[in-house]
């Protein structure tokens, strides 16, 4: 079900994110997939979720059978070579005395990456990621809202990264966010990956790169639908933008969206962080409202009630 309207702009919210993370996942080879998405939103999410420190923690899961026209091809521009991902993961901070404090205790989290993910690669962001425009109202999504979403990671043509940066932040995606054919326009210009202080530290778990990986930026982008985004491909508004792609951009691959899932918001756990991501879905689909009195949060999170 679509839940976006073209009335309102709700990017503002996203401001008090600090400082900002972006992971790329990769499952275990001999993992399952359904086994490792369940597990990841179920186990390694709530884990997350109570680890101090934390104003924002978002997964979304990526869709490995994807549109093959998420993105269209430029003449000049390649894919990332064998370049495959399972999801992105959003860990951010209202302040570096936060992330200090995330820091000091993520051990906990990272030791159980080994669990399910073959490689995780943590992008610092430490000027966050801005978020140019969002139109939908829900400001903790858990699952799939039926737009036609997608990350785009581009790769860097060149050295320059504050040029690289500067092209996509102050023309590319203003430019994106103004047509109304676009609901939400997210970027993200990570600091340049380094090989030698590899992240997140988690055992048994590959933080290793190729060159062409090391500067990248992702583009969010959502549609109403696939029609929308053909269309909007095939504009002007779009197509002015190509000579400057193939200045800044050699590497662009888009991975399509099966489902975005918050646990943190505004450092306050949501209920798919207290309770899990699919225990919250089924908490809102049978309207289970004695599930989210005082008295039932305060028992999950403390282990008893007041007074006892």
């Amino acid at each position: 079900m679509t839940i976006s309207t073209k009335l309102s702009d709700f990017s503002e919210r996203d401001s008090r994110i600090a400082i900002n993370t972006y992971t790329t996942v990769l499952r275990r080879t001999r993992v399952p997939h359904e086994l490792f998405a369940t597990y990841w939103r179920d186990v390694h999410g709530p884990l997350c979720s109570r680890i101090p420190g934390l104003a924002w923690y978002v997964q979304t899961h990526l869709d490995r059978a994807q549109d093959d026209h998420l993105w269209p091809a430029i003449e000049g521009i390649d894919r990332f070579p064998d370049y495959v991902l399972d999801g992105g993961v959003e860990i951010g901070f209202a302040s570096e005395q936060d992330q200090k404090t995330f820091m000091d205790a993520c051990h906990l989290l990272f030791a159980d990456e080994q669990n399910a993910f073959e490689e995780t690669i943590a992008y610092a962001l430490p000027n966050s990621s801005t978020t140019f425009v969002d139109r939908m109202a829900d400001a903790t999504p858990n699952g799939d809202d039926g737009l036609d979403r997608m990350h785009v990671h581009l790769g860097a043509a060149h050295a320059d990264a504050e040029t690289f940066a500067k092209f996509l932040s102050e023309e590319l995606a203003p430019t994106l966010a103004q047509d109304p054919a676009l609901l939400k326009v997210r970027l993200h210009t990570p600091e340049r990956y380094d090989n030698a202080n590899p992240a997140p530290p988690a055992p048994d778990v590959n933080h290793q790169i190729p060159p062409e990986r090391e500067l990248i930026a992702i583009l969010e982008l959502a549609f109403d639908s696939p029609l929308a985004r053909r269309a909007f491909y095939d504009t002007d508004i779009f197509r002015q933008f190509e000579a400057g792609l193939k200045t800044h951009v050699a590497y662009a691959t888009a991975f399509a969206v099966s489902g975005i899932y918050t646990y943190v918001r505004d450092k306050q756990m949501t209920l798919a962080g207290l309770r899990g991501s699919r225990p919250a879905q089924l908490i809102r689909q049978l309207g289970a409202n004695n599930q989210l009195t005082p008295d039932v949060e305060q028992l999950l999170r403390a282990g008893k009630l007041k007074d006892v």
